[in-house]
C-alpha cells in the first residue's frame, strides 16, 4: 500500500556540512515575517484581555504583555543556538520533560480538580505544555537516523511509540484529557512525515475504535459528562452545557462585523465563562465578528505556513521533521480550541496559542517558535544520519 513520502531530500551528503556561522550572520537570517506574525497575534491577545478586564490592562494583560516579552526574547535565544546543538540534546531536553511529569505526581499542586502544575514562585510550571515540544524533538532526533526502509518495519516503530505512551499516561493520570490528545496527535503528525506506512495507521486506528468501549471504563465522571454535554449541550443548560451555550450564544451574537471593541455583552456581563483563557476566541468573536475572526485564523494559517515552508526547505531530515512538527502542534492548539468552543469537539483544557492567559503555553509556544527560527537559520546545515562523533 502507498506510503507517504517522507520530508527527506534525495542525494544528500552524510559528511558535508556549511561553515558554522557567526552570531551577526545568525541574526541577519532572522527571519523577521515570522516575529511580525507571532506579535501579530499576541497583540490581539493583548487586547482581548485587556477588554476581558472591562477595559483595564490589570489583572490579565500586564502580566500577558510581561510574559511575551520574556517569550519573545526566549524565542531569539533558542533560534540564534545552533541546531546542531537541539540535535545532540534533544532526548535529554525530552527527558528533563519527563522528570517534570514525574514530579508533578510527587510535588504538583492542584487547581480546578487537576493536579498538572509544579509551583516556581515566579510562575506556575505546566510540564505538559513542555513535553509537547519535547516530544517533538525526540521523534525528530530519532528519525533522522532511521532510513526510508526501517520505517515500515514495526520493531523501529518500538522506540517512538514508547516515547509518545510514556508522557501521554502520566498527563492522563492528571487528568489532563486535552493534552494526551495533543500530544498523540503530534506524534503520530511527525511518525507520518517521517515515512510510516498509512496500513499502519489504519491499524492502530481501528484498534483504538475497538477499544473505544474499555477506554470508556477508565474515563473519569467529569470527562464522560463533557462527552454527553458535547452530544446533547441543551439537556442541562445551566449546568454541564452552560459554557458551550453561552459560547455560541457570543459567537452568533458577533453577526459579521461584531459590537466594537469593548462592547460584547456575553463576556462583559459574565455570561461567558473562563473569557481570558480557554472560551477567548468566542470573545473575540463577539467583538470583531466573523470578519474579525477568520482575520485571526488567516494571521494563524501564515504563520503555520512559514513552519512547514522552513521545514520543507531544511538539508536535514532533523530539521524538517522539528519544524514540521512543532507547526502541527501549533495547528491542533488552534484547531481543538476552536473547535472546542464552536462545539464540535468535547470541551477540553486547550488554550488559544499567544491570546489565552497563561504563562507555560506562552513560553512554550514562543520556545517552539524559537526552535523553528533556529531550523530556518541553519536551513543549510547538514546532519549525518549517523556516527556520534560526526555529530559534535
Amino acid at each position: 500500500m502507498a506510503h507517504p513520502r517522507p520530508l527527506l531530500l534525495s542525494g544528500q551528503s552524510a559528511g558535508w556540512r556549511n561553515p558554522d556561522m557567526s552570531l551577526s550572520e545568525k541574526i541577519w537570517q532572522i527571519n523577521w515575517v515570522l516575529i511580525l506574525l507571532t506579535c501579530a497575534v499576541a497583540g490581539a491577545g493583548f487586547a482581548m484581555l485587556y477588554s476581558a478586564a472591562n477595559g483595564n490592562m490589570d489583572p490579565w494583560a500586564s502580566r500577558q504583555v510581561t510574559r511575551f516579552g520574556a517569550g519573545l526574547g526566549l524565542m531569539l535565544t533558542i533560534a540564534l543556538i545552533d541546531v546542531r546543538f537541539w540535535f545532540r540534546h534533544a532526548y535529554i531536553v525530552y527527558l528533563a520533560a519527563l522528570a517534570l511529569l514525574i514530579a508533578v505526581e510527587l510535588v504538583g499542586s492542584t487547581g480546578m480538580g487537576a493536579q498538572r502544575w509544579i509551583d516556581l514562585k515566579v510562575i506556575q510550571l505546566q510540564p505538559s505544555e513542555v513535553m509537547k515540544v519535547a516530544l517533538v524533538l525526540a521523534l525528530a532526533r530519532y528519525f533522522h537516523g532511521v532510513g526510508l526502509e526501517d520505517t515500515g518495519r514495526i520493531g523501529t516503530l518500538l522506540i517512538p511509540i514508547v516515547l509518545m505512551l510514556v508522557p501521554i499516561v502520566l498527563v492522563l493520570k492528571q487528568p489532563d484529557l486535552g493534552t494526551s490528545i495533543m500530544l498523540t496527535a503530534v506524534g503520530i503528525a511527525v511518525l507520518f512525515c517521517a515515512g510510516v506506512r498509512i496500513w499502519m495507521f489504519a491499524t492502530v486506528g481501528a484498534a483504538g475504535l475497538a477499544a473505544v468501549p474499555i477506554a470508556w471504563q477508565f474515563l473519569r465522571e467529569y470527562q464522560r459528562q463533557r462527552i454527553w454535554t458535547f452530544l446533547n449541550p441543551e439537556s442541562d443548560p445551566l449546568g454541564a452545557g452552560y459554557h458551550i451555550l453561552q459560547a455560541k450564544i457570543a459567537l452568533g451574537s458577533g453577526g459579521p462585523f461584531g459590537k466594537g471593541f469593548l462592547q460584547g455583552t456575553q463576556s462583559h456581563l459574565d455570561f461567558l465563562p473562563e473569557k481570558q483563557t480557554d472560551f477567548i476566541f468566542t470573545m473575540f468573536a463577539e467583538e470583531f465578528g466573523l470578519i474579525g475572526g477568520l482575520t485571526l485564523l488567516g494571521v494563524y494559517a501564515l504563520l503555520l505556513a512559514y513552519g512547514i515552508a522552513i521545514g520543507l526547505r531544511s538539508r536535514n531530515q532533523f530539521g524538517r521533521l522539528l519544524a514540521v512538527g512543532l507547526s502541527c502542534n501549533l495547528f491542533f492548539y488552534v484547531f481543538i480550541n476552536i473547535a472546542m468552543v464552536m462545539g464540535l469537539v468535547p470541551v477540553v483544557g486547550v488554550p488559544l496559542p499567544l491570546i489565552s492567559y497563561g504563562g507555560t503555553a506562552m513560553l512554550t509556544v514562543m520556545g517552539g517558535l524559537g526552535l523553528v527560527m533556529s531550523v530556518y537559520i541553519q536551513r543549510d546545515v547538514r546532519i549525518p544520519r549517523r556516527g556520534p562523533a560526526d555529530e559534535m
